[in-house]
């Protein structure tokens, strides 16, 4: 057989797979709610109008109100990324994936509330949510490499 040859693979869902959906359901809390609702408040506490997206020099506060909006966006960026991971890693990992994504969400909360500081080194203390990719990753590979095998 070779690499082009149809391979099927069966998915089971298992009772596992419920904290999957979980952790898309924490994921989506985070960031379309906590932070969108963060930076709303904010809007309308600095006075920065739609549609500018970050605060001009003129506003007083402006580097707290850029900081809060900073973080959010930030976080919007990096999110088809982990959802993307997360996803892979939770057919085959459901358990672990979800324990990974907890870590990231946790860290993301931590560099959100710590960025809307308005002091832009405090967003650092959320670092630790790489440690979830970063396990994301390994169990992407993993499940990647146990497909190529059964291709064989």
């Amino acid at each position: 057989m070779g690499l082009l040859d149809a391979t099927t693979v069966a998915v089971e869902l298992r009772q596992d797979h419920g904290f999957v959906l979980l952790t898309m359901m924490l994921t989506i809390f985070l960031h379309f709610w906590f932070m969108a609702v963060k930076v709303s408040q904010a809007r309308k506490k600095y006075g920065v109008k739609y549609p500018a997206l970050y605060a001009d020099s003129t506003v007083k506060d402006a580097q707290t109100f850029n900081c809060i909006q900073r973080g959010h966006q930030n976080s919007l960026e990096q999110l088809p990324h982990f959802l993307a991971v997360f996803a892979g890693a939770a057919v085959r990992y459901p358990l672990y994936a979800s324990v990974a994504g907890v870590v990231y969400n946790a860290g993301k909360y931590v560099y959100f509330t710590g960025y809307s500081t308005g002091q832009p080194g405090a967003r650092q203390r959320g670092a630790f949510s790489y440690f979830g990719i970063i396990a994301l990753y390994v169990m992407n590979f993993m499940f990647a490499n146990s497909l190529l095998k059964l291709a064989r």
